[in-house]
């Protein structure tokens, strides 16, 4: 009995040992990785998470989304640069608090991406014009932001360009490349 008493502590000494290892690995360019996040801006208004829970207190829930973590390749440039930087040297179970300034996020505004538009150009595809309105001119996605008698202004800046960004970045596993 004593033996077997032994033998069982020694193997989950063993397996411990292995678990600490592992976690113990740092992300690395080129690593697929999966993070749990929660982005925000200066005056801390929740613009995205990968958590359920987080969204729905934050009033950012989209029922047709599947809150789960965001894998992707570190460094392959698949997220904004700064992201992307913030996670190269996490362990597994690491969190952290980074704030990325805009020209490592989406950029600073630009209003030479406030585009006006003859009224008629809408009229004539029968489009009729709405504030919010998400629409595609020239390949570029917009939003039309201003509609007066004559024109239509179409705002191709991403949403949160100049904006610096805050994002808490929970890593949750490494596949090393």
């Amino acid at each position: 009995m004593k033996k077997i008493l032994f033998i069982l502590l020694l193997l989950s000494l063993f397996v411990s040992g292995c678990t600490e290892s592992d976690t113990s690995q740092k992300v690395e360019s080129g690593d697929y990785i999966s993070v749990n996040y929660t982005g925000s801006l200066d005056d801390g208004t929740v613009f995205d998470t990968s958590i359920e829970e987080v969204a729905k207190a934050e009033d950012v829930y989209n029922p047709y989304r599947t809150y789960e973590p965001l894998s992707f390749t570190a460094g392959a440039g698949q997220m904004i640069k700064g992201f992307d930087d913030a996670v190269i040297g996490m362990s597994v179970g690491d969190e952290k608090t980074v704030t990325i300034p805009s020209e490592e996020a989406y950029g600073a505004y630009c209003p030479e991406l406030l585009i006006p538009l003859s009224i008629d150009d809408f009229q004539a595809v029968n489009i009729t014009p709405v504030i919010g309105q998400k629409v595609t001119y020239q390949g570029q996605v917009g939003t039309i932001v201003n509609i007066s008698d004559k024109n239509v202004t179409i705002d191709c800046n991403h949403n949160l360009a100049g904006n610096d960004l805050t994002f808490t970045i929970e890593l949750v596993s490494i596949e090393k490349a």
